[in-house]
């Protein structure tokens, strides 16, 4: 898959989904394959292990950029996924199979390392995307002042539409 401009043609959208692996961002994966995807999509699953939970080694080679895609046979291995240090939940890789086998998308993880507000962000135009689904915590207004929402920040700085589900 090139990471070039998206095109002018309706196949091949790079469909992206935030995902930490948490029951909010496995509802936006299922909202996302129920009302977005369709044949011959990328699902992009991004995914953001925050500063400080990581050890020095391999991965340090990829914490200004990135990994590298990460297509499904892989992503869905413990033995590969543990030297990137994430390890997707049974729950979420039987959505992205279920996603694959009928949807017919090609589903694809990147790994980012740092805060998650800027580093999806930053997905959003490298990879690039033409969208991008996202679950919401719920936090309350006071939470949100002093923890900030990584779904608001995204929505008003992505250069893509976004869709938070709730």
């Amino acid at each position: 898959m090139a990471e070039e401009g998206s095109g002018s043609g309706c196949e091949g959208r790079r469909v992206g989904v935030a995902v930490d692996f948490s029951p909010c961002s496995r509802k936006a994966l299922k909202w996302a394959m129920d009302n977005l995807l369709r044949k011959g999509d990328h699902l992009i699953l991004i995914t953001v292990r925050h500063e400080g939970e990581y050890e020095s080694g391999e991965v340090q080679l990829w914490e200004d950029t990135g990994s590298p895609l990460i297509p499904f046979c892989d992503f869905s291995n413990p033995d590969i996924m543990k030297k990137y240090g994430v390890m997707p939940d049974a729950e979420t890789l039987e959505l992205v199979n279920l996603a694959a086998k009928e949807n017919g998308v090609l589903p694809i993880l990147k790994i980012y390392w740092g805060d998650p507000r800027e580093k999806i962000c930053e997905a959003v135009e490298k990879i690039p995307l033409s969208c991008l689904v996202i679950g919401n915590r719920g936090l309350g207004k006071i939470q949100r002042v002093f923890l900030g929402s990584v779904s608001n920040h995204v929505v008003n700085n992505a250069s893509c539409p976004v869709t938070v589900v709730h």
